[in-house]
């Protein structure tokens, strides 16, 4: 299964749902998109170092973007940015999830909902316990 970058930062996030989806999966893999977004989140070197040894601990394999996908991205880009706001790093995910044959975890579910053949299994967040009890307790 390839994971969309938002799934991958409510796990980090504590999200259990989003932990038990990585658990399960196998293989677990990710565009290198989603690494460099991951990566360019960070608020520090620290952060960096806690994505890098999460990743490597998980055993997710970086897809890198090949001439297959590019094309596929760029065929995205024209049918879907103007109809659907398909960003290009969104269009390269979807690209690397179809090229791979991989069904793709996401919660944005608006970013894929109009792209044909895309094999997707909608993440869908829910409040934790814990954080609903906080929020309960601040009013």
């Amino acid at each position: 299964m390839l994971f969309d970058t938002d799934v991958i930062i409510w796990a980090f996030r504590g999200n259990t749902e989003a932990q038990h989806e990585i658990n399960n999966a196998k293989p677990r893999q990710i565009s290198i998109i989603t690494y460099m977004e991951l990566l360019q989140g960070a608020r520090n070197k620290h952060e960096q170092k806690h994505i890098k040894q999460f990743l490597k601990a998980m055993s997710f394999e970086v897809l890198p973007i090949s001439t297959n996908i590019s094309h596929r991205a760029a065929i995205l880009i024209e049918e879907y940015a103007l109809k659907a706001g398909l960003n290009i790093s969104d269009a390269l995910i979807f690209a690397t999830a179809n090229e791979h044959a991989s069904c793709l975890c996401s919660a944005n579910e608006k970013h894929f909902q109009h792209l044909p053949d895309l094999d997707t299994k909608p993440f869908r967040p829910h409040p934790q316990k814990s954080t609903v009890k906080k929020l309960r307790q601040k009013q």
